[in-house]
């Protein structure tokens, strides 16, 4: 009998051309949702790496997700859905609970959110992925300590003497200051902290 929630079936599969395990793991698939009597709205399956988001069949499973075409989506195991690590994955697999939609592994029982511990799913990639956020954070700082160890400048260069008194010359001109910004080639941030660093002219005036 059909599950309460799932009413329709979504697989999504990566596969390489002439891929026979991928032909096996698809006839796989659809015997799986034939067997939970789940029947199946469509196959997404790109020809592309894992590595991308750029893959036209996987964004069109998000947006059919979206509009609730399909209750679950089914797949091989997390390496045909996704390569890039715990967070990239997490994200995906968390549009598709924001969107309503269950996910399942086939070879992975412990993913699977449509199932009983399907909350406590969630909340272990959740976990997972803040834990990979903390680590790509710490080693950004340590990189950035690094670095400077180094005697290397982080951040945008300063900027020259002459762009700065360009700047000013350019606003005694009576230019705004967004003209001031494209004509000397720098941001407005940067036309506002030059302006203000000895005189009294408003940070902000985009006219």
């Amino acid at each position: 009998m059909n599950s309460p929630t799932i009413q329709t079936v979504a697989i999504y599969a990566r596969v390489s051309k002439d891929d026979q395990d991928a032909l096996n793991q698809m006839a796989e698939l659809r015997g799986y949702c034939e067997k939970q009597g789940w029947p199946i709205f469509a196959e997404y399956i790109d020809e592309q790496s894992g590595g991308t988001e750029k893959r036209s069949r996987f964004q069109q499973m998000f947006e059919d997700a979206n509009k609730r075409k399909f209750d679950l989506v089914l797949f091989w195991a997390l390496d045909r859905f996704r390569r890039e690590g715990t967070l990239p994955t997490f994200r995906h697999l968390e549009r598709l609970n924001n969107a309503g939609v269950k996910f399942k592994s086939y070879t992975e029982q412990y993913i699977d959110s449509a199932g009983v511990f399907g909350d406590v799913v969630i909340a272990i990639l959740a976990t997972s992925a803040k834990l990979e956020r903390a680590r790509i954070s710490e080693r950004t700082k340590a990189g950035l300590a690094r670095a400077r160890a180094q005697g290397k400048v982080i951040g945008r260069p300063a900027l020259s003497t002459a762009t700065k008194e360009k700047i000013r010359a350019l606003r005694y001109q009576g230019l705004s200051i967004r003209q001031v910004a494209t004509k000397a080639g720098v941001s407005i941030g940067a036309v506002n902290k030059v302006l203000s660093a000895n005189s009294h002219e408003p940070k902000v005036n985009l006219k």
